[in-house]
């Protein structure tokens, strides 16, 4: 019976550990200290410091400590949480930061090509520089009123840029920043900066880009929130677009309870004496006009209408849906100007709705018959008041009736003046 031979084993042999499976101790402060200790060789030359943060990047864990990475060249050091410096450490800070640099635009522009050649070499640092802005900004009752300028600033620059987005704004809309002001000290610094290096037109963009636009009343302090303030704010700052952006945000938000305001008044099934009460009520309090309220009226009745995809029976199914309508746009259609828009809206909408381009004579005409609209309207509309939309086809459209309007005013002229000749 034959025996198994035994295999030589090898002795002193080492087993391999692959590098993704080892876990480093997690070393924020070891990271600091190594960044801080290359950014004094430097001696704040900021070209000697860019190029350390390039060559550093190939030895430092950046994919790792990049919010860390950000915090010391911002603040200087490890910010904790509300905004201090972790005094960790034989050396927890370098005066090589935006904190401790000039407040000048020449100097935060010199600061700022730092952060761009950085990002733009290490390219997964740019999330990590969104993250870190939320983080730092939230930290802003932590800071000084020098580095909380300097960082405003910092930010218009990053916003200009690209480096970050306006929407990183609306952590500042928390309690313990706006109570104080500081919020709005902070905004007002950074809307100055941004229209300095962009224009104003540039801002309101960002503004809206960024969702700000509804919610700039927010930033201020809940004892200061008036119209009246808001306005003298942002006057005394020459900051006058802003107002007018806030003003027109306002007015849609109106106008989008103005229409929720008549859906539901409609569907209560409430008599049309009632919702004109209700309308006439909202309109005098957000000063909407009437030639606003009959195109949202409009627009409204028209949205609760299930309207059949056949063109030869959608007008006269549109025809008995406005019928009951009249009334209530009658109240609204109390200027020239309230008529013509409202004529305006009604080609406008058998225009961008194929199946009611036959409709428009009809509705203008049971317009007529109703007195919500004039026949002096309908004529200015038919000359020069209409817009280029399908103009061809609903004025050929409108021209029978429009001749038949003109000879019955002819007729009645020539009425009048034979009257007056006996």
């Amino acid at each position: 019976m034959s025996q198994k031979t035994e295999r030589p084993v090898l002795s002193g042999q080492r087993i391999k550990t692959r590098k993704r499976d080892e876990r480093e101790k997690y070393d924020p402060t070891g990271f600091r200290d190594a960044v801080i200790a290359g950014l004094e060789k430097t001696e704040g030359d900021l070209d000697q410091i860019s190029k350390y943060l390039d060559s550093a990047g190939n030895k430092l864990d950046y994919r790792r400590y990049g919010e860390v990475l950000f915090d010391i060249l911002i603040a200087g050091g490890l910010l904790v949480p509300g905004g201090s410096i972790s005094q960790d450490g034989e050396k927890p800070r370098t005066n090589y930061c935006i904190f401790d640099a000039p407040e000048d635009m020449e100097s935060m522009r010199n600061h700022e090509q730092v952060f761009v050649k950085l990002i733009r070499r290490y390219k997964y640092l740019e999330k990590m520089f969104e993250e870190e802005m939320g983080k730092v900004l939230l930290f802003v009752k932590g800071f000084t009123p020098s580095e909380r300028i300097k960082l405003a600033r910092m930010t218009a620059l990053w916003l200009v840029n690209g480096s970050v987005p306006p929407n990183v704004l609306l952590v500042l809309n928390n309690e313990h920043l706006i109570k104080d002001g500081i919020a709005l000290e902070f905004l007002l610094e950074l809307f100055l900066t941004f229209k300095q290096e962009k224009g104003i037109a540039y801002l309101i963009q960002a503004l809206k880009k960024g969702g700000l636009e509804s919610k700039l009343m927010d930033f201020f302090p809940p004892n200061k929130r008036t119209e009246e303030y808001f306005k003298q704010v942002f006057l005394d700052k020459e900051l006058n677009e802003i107002i007018k952006l806030h003003k027109a945000q306002a007015s849609q938000e109106a106008k989008r309870e103005l229409q929720q305001t008549l859906i539901d008044d409609i569907n209560d099934e409430k008599a049309h004496s009632e919702i004109t009460a209700d309308i006439k009520e909202f309109a005098l309090r957000t000063n909407i006009p009437d030639h606003e309220i009959i195109s949202i009226i409009w627009s409204t009745i028209m949205s609760l209408g299930e309207w059949n995809k056949k063109e030869e029976l959608v007008t006269d199914q549109a025809v008995r849906h406005l019928k009951g309508y009249c009334p209530l746009l009658q109240a609204f259609a109390s200027t020239d100007r309230s008529e013509l828009a409202l004529i305006l809206k009604v080609q406008e909408f058998c225009y961008e709705n194929m199946n009611f381009m036959k409709a428009f004579q009809k509705i203008i005409l049971l317009f007529y018959k109703t007195e919500v609209l004039s026949e002096e309207i309908i004529l200015r509309w038919y000359k020069d008041g209409h817009s280029n939309k399908g103009k061809m086809h609903f004025l050929e459209q409108m021209r029978k009736f429009v001749e038949w309007l003109q000879s019955a005013e002819e007729e009645s002229e020539s009425e009048d003046e034979a009257k007056l000749g006996e």
